[in-house]
């Protein structure tokens, strides 16, 4: 009798190893120069805001560097230090050597891909694009200040749609995460425009939005959180507290997702 060998059975394929869910709190608020409604300078106080919310990634706006109306500190490091994060800052304005712009903070890798000006006729505007590492995820975060006037946001918002932002190849396939003061409520156009592309995090997160502004008696929701399809809303806050109505005329809006 000669020995005969039964062929292997194939076993199933080995299934693809799937990407890990990250939960991430994301914070978007106007800082007013650090001047608060009591009229009072103290970045300090808005570090402390943020930093009972513990968020991961931050947006910040209106941020002063080297300017003499508020003591020619740099708002976004002093801010940045006292959270022990690191930061990228745009400057929207220079004059002189004094800047104004908006800010990315986090304590994971990070790296700045852009930061620049925006088609402005009214006061200038600019916006910010940092790359984040969550985990094995490039996390795409934008920070944007808009304008006042109607005609210079829906320029504005149309720039950062586009290829030169959100629109770029190396977006493509990417989580995105649009952070920003957009001066437009629901109603807007500009609001709307964002809207077609993205999701509004607090309206699907399970609860009423609520205004942000301004902050002793919010009437507007005008500062926002947007992501593209790859991240899912999970919750929303919109920070009311004695200090948090102080510390700016914005009332900053945390909202958490998973990546």
């Amino acid at each position: 009798m000669t020995d005969q060998t039964s062929p292997a059975k194939a076993g199933p394929a080995p299934a693809q190893p799937s990407k890990t869910r990250h939960r991430l709190k994301i914070l978007s608020y106007n800082v007013h120069s650090c001047i608060g409604t009591d009229r009072r300078l103290d970045p300090a106080r808005v570090a402390e805001v943020i930093a009972a919310l513990e968020p991961d990634i931050i947006g910040l706006q209106e941020l002063d560097v080297g300017r003499s109306r508020t003591g020619g500190i740099d708002q976004a490091h002093v801010i940045a230090s006292l959270l022990q994060m690191e930061f990228h800052f745009h400057a929207a304005l220079n004059v002189a050597e004094e800047r104004y712009g908006d800010a990315i903070l986090t304590a994971l890798p990070a790296r700045m891909v852009k930061g620049a000006g925006l088609s402005s006729h009214g006061e200038q505007r600019g916006a910010i694009w940092v790359e984040i590492e969550v985990g094995e995820h490039k996390l795409q975060v934008f920070n944007t200040h808009l304008g006042l006037l109607g005609g210079d946001r829906m320029r504005q918002i149309a720039e950062i749609l586009g290829p030169s932002w959100m629109g770029a190849p190396d977006c493509r396939g990417k989580p995105k995460i649009l952070i920003g003061d957009f001066n437009a409520t629901p109603v807007t156009a500009t609001y709307k425009a964002v809207a077609r592309q993205m999701a509004d995090v607090p309206l699907l997160s399970g609860r009423r939005p609520k205004a942000t502004f301004p902050s002793r008696l919010p009437l507007l929701r005008i500062d926002h959180v947007f992501a593209s399809s790859e991240i899912t809303p999970i919750a929303t806050q919109v920070v009311s507290t004695p200090l948090s109505r102080r510390a700016s005329d914005h009332l900053p809006l945390l909202v958490t997702v998973e990546v």
